[in-house]
């Protein structure tokens, strides 16, 4: 079986990285210190803050797993091969959405990188899907929960 390969632009793969640092160094030296200190306060047996700090090592080991295994599946996007003549990955992409009747603006990555509050959506959202590989003046539709939405693609360059 072929293993799915994740999209991530140089930024992103970074940010994981570094995050996955502070995972496995600061933070796990943290969650040691909590063990630690709940087993001096006696029966482990009965100790809720030894429970919860093994919970949270539990935790923490899953995502260390996790981000191990998203960097071992990246794919990186060259920010140098992000084309600004078609929409892709690696793209910041001006629209106008014709309901709104204003101008939006998206940053497409991959889906380990998603962040809605920086505008960055997933090429495997809806609206990701419908603008890949489209050009510059060109108009867009999007199936949405709420109906069909349109958009006009007004830039396209590189993050």
């Amino acid at each position: 079986m072929e293993e799915r390969q994740i999209l991530l632009t140089e930024d992103g793969y970074k940010k994981l990285e570094e995050e996955l640092a502070f995972l496995k160094g600061t933070k796990k030296m943290q969650v040691a210190e909590r063990i630690k200190i709940a087993r001096e306060f006696g029966d482990i047996s009965e100790n809720s803050e030894y429970d919860e700090a093994k919970n949270e090592q539990a935790l923490l080991e899953s995502k260390i797993i996790e981000k191990e295994n998203t960097l071992r599946l990246a794919k990186v996007v060259d920010d140098d091969e992000v084309s600004t003549r078609v929409v892709g990955v690696g793209a910041k992409i001006k629209v106008y959405d014709y309901e709104l009747k204003e101008e939006l603006e998206y940053c497409l990555v991959g889906a380990a990188e998603v962040d809605l509050d920086e505008n960055k959506i997933s090429n495997e959202s809806p609206v990701g899907k419908a603008l890949i590989g489209k050009k510059k003046n060109q108009d867009v539709f999007v199936e949405t929960p709420g109906g069909t939405a349109k958009y006009k693609i007004i830039s396209i360059v590189r993050q």
